[in-house]
């Protein structure tokens, strides 16, 4: 489920950001600047302003935006954390136990973690857009 993106051109209506305030969470998808007021997530770029409202406020309650508006940042991470620690124990348990072997299994399993992570967090954002 895909949420309600409204486009505001700049030369149709100058957008009111008195009150809002610039802050750098939220994906930022190449715009020049975002906003947050409230609920109300405001990207700025050359010609216009993208707006939706998420369901909660980053700012106040980071872990439940994650969970209502950004899930497939929590699948990116937990995937990467489990897919990377099963990796390393395998190559670890697998391993000649040298301390060049137990090296390269921890550093084999910290670019795991960021592969399966990413496919993650591409896979669930694919899910939560459809």
């Amino acid at each position: 489920m895909t949420w309600v993106e409204i486009e505001i051109p700049k030369e149709l209506r100058p957008f009111m950001l008195e009150k809002a305030e610039e802050t750098l969470l939220g994906h930022k998808n190449g715009a020049n600047k975002q906003y947050r007021y409230g609920n109300l997530h405001i990207r700025e770029y050359d010609d216009k302003y993208l707006v939706h409202m998420d369901k909660v406020d980053p700012r106040k309650n980071p872990l439940g935006h994650l969970a209502l508006d950004a899930p497939e940042i929590l699948v990116g991470f937990a995937s990467g954390i489990f897919g990377g620690a099963k990796v390393a124990s395998y190559l670890y348990k697998n391993s000649k136990k040298t301390k060049k072997d137990k090296q390269i299994s921890v550093a084999i399993g910290v670019v795991s973690s960021l592969a399966i992570g990413y496919v993650g967090y591409r896979l669930a954002q694919k899910i939560k857009n459809e």
